[in-house]
């Protein structure tokens, strides 16, 4: 004899239900970001990336814009903006805005690649990117701190869009204590040290160049389009 048809679809139900709750918690919600504690350096960008001659980030954002390159058809016009200890510097003198991220060395500036100064069908993919990166306007996705484009002034299609990671409070041409990433890439160093604040530089080291290691490279590129 067959079940009733109400009972059938009990049962139904109740293995609906216990599936769902059976889904571990990393399925039921993917993370969007992730905090890194490993040292930051400032680095070339590698040739993977495409970019002007000289500039540079803290090599741990480098697995996000290689995640972002091999999606994107980008052209990194600056990153880190500021004095090496050669005496020489990358990027832009003062072009930015006060505080700005370039000068932690968390923030790059794109444009497509092999595109121009006009809003045309090359920026398209540029324009999906800032979308993708900032669904609505002023509240940027995770890891990003803020997205500058559309919208923005002195940003947007034909002009350039800016990219900044979230990250600890950093003094001005001083390497964060963390950066958030996307939940991509290599360096997957993500439990905090035993102590969470480290000793300050000399003070003539604070005035100069960031902590945490910088490369050795004098040139930077320089772009009119700039943040």
């Amino acid at each position: 004899m067959s079940k009733p048809r109400h009972s059938r679809i009990g049962i139904a139900l109740i293995a609906i239900v216990v599936g769902a709750c059976a889904a571990s918690p990393a399925e039921a919600v993917q993370a969007t970001s992730r905090t890194v504690y490993a040292t930051g350096k400032i680095v070339p960008i590698p040739a993977s990336i495409p970019h002007e001659e000289g500039d540079m980030v803290d090599r741990r954002i480098i697995p996000d814009l290689r995640w972002i390159a091999e999606r994107f058809p980008i052209y990194v016009t600056d990153g880190y903006s500021g004095p090496l200890p050669s005496g020489a510097r990358a990027g832009c003198n003062r072009c930015h805005t006060r505080h700005s991220d370039h000068y932690n060395c968390l923030a790059v500036d794109l444009v497509p690649e092999g595109g121009g100064t006009r809003c045309d069908d090359t920026w398209r993919p540029i324009t999906r990117l800032a979308r993708w990166a900032e669904p609505i306007q002023n509240r940027p996705r995770l890891p990003f701190r803020w997205v500058g484009y559309d919208g923005d002034s002195g940003h947007g299609c034909g002009h350039h869009l800016h990219l900044s990671w979230n990250h600890a409070a950093a003094a001005e041409y001083r390497l964060a204590e963390w950066v958030e990433v996307l939940p991509t890439g290599h360096l997957d160093v993500t439990t905090p040290p035993a102590t969470t604040q480290p000793p300050p530089p000399p003070a003539e080291q604070q005035r100069r160049w960031p902590t945490g290691g910088v490369s050795e490279v004098e040139t930077g590129g320089v772009s009119p389009r700039r943040d």
